[in-house]
């Protein structure tokens, strides 16, 4: 390509790229590119794609080197880049490509943050789940069934006695011994609620316990006084004379 036509294509891509592009010699330039329509809270990236155009331009690919100037890059990503502006380039031989290079490699650094914020908010989605489920499952505890609940009220029954026991032991040891068998003796009698609880045969009418035939008194017919008197009558009286 003669230096004239190269010259061509350098002013337009100027007119592009009037702060981006900066011509380092009569076939060498660079430029520095961003993703398209980047987004606050995106990672920030840009590269710097140098051109070296050789005498058989356009009819051969251009040399290019990427070098990162904000963010960052694995050296895998920068080579994948590197193959993809060829493949693009070796489709566009006989006609000016620079401009096409650049438009591709600004949708691919597009893609690439995509990727990255749509894996940041994936891991971020995945750690609020299992928070969400670690707080589920220490709320909810274990789920109730018969084979589970027996289980706890069989140890709870055994804790309730040994704790009982433990009691117990506490008691007696404040007694003497003749103290300690009165407090057994008693403790193994049954209290009326015990018996009645037992047998409720026992909660029977007091007037079913009076004998047939049997006749009611009433203490209030008795006057005391006739009583001493008749009781003064049945006194033997002896006299001197006697």
């Amino acid at each position: 390509m003669s230096s004239d036509v190269l010259a061509e294509e350098f002013e337009v891509l100027e007119s592009i790229y009037p702060t981006e592009l900066a011509k380092l010699s009569e076939r060498v330039i660079r430029i520095d590119v961003e993703p398209e329509d980047p987004t606050e809270g995106d990672d920030e990236l840009k590269l710097s794609l140098e051109v070296h155009f050789p005498d058989e331009y356009p009819d051969v690919l251009p040399n290019l080197s990427l070098e990162t100037v904000e963010g960052s890059l694995e050296d895998n990503e920068v080579e994948q880049l590197l193959d993809e502006l060829r493949t693009v380039g070796e489709e566009n031989l006989g006609m000016a490509m620079t401009f096409t290079l650049v438009s591709h490699l600004r949708e691919r650094l597009s893609s690439l943050v995509q990727s990255r914020a749509d894996l940041r908010h994936e891991q971020e989605t995945e750690k609020e789940r299992l928070a969400l489920e670690a707080e589920e499952a220490r709320t909810r505890g274990t789920p109730v069934t018969v084979e589970t609940f027996l289980a706890w009220k069989a140890k709870f029954d055994h804790e309730i006695a040994l704790r009982r026991a433990r009691e117990e032991d506490e008691k007696l040891k404040g007694l003497t011994a003749k103290e300690r068998e009165e407090y057994k003796r008693l403790g193994t009698r049954l209290s009326g609620r015990q018996l009645f609880e037992r047998d409720k045969s026992l909660a029977v009418s007091d007037d079913s316990l009076v004998d047939e035939g049997a006749v009611s008194v009433d203490i209030t017919q008795y006057d005391r006084t006739t009583l001493e008197e008749e009781e003064e009558e049945d006194k033997v009286t002896f006299s001197d004379s006697d």
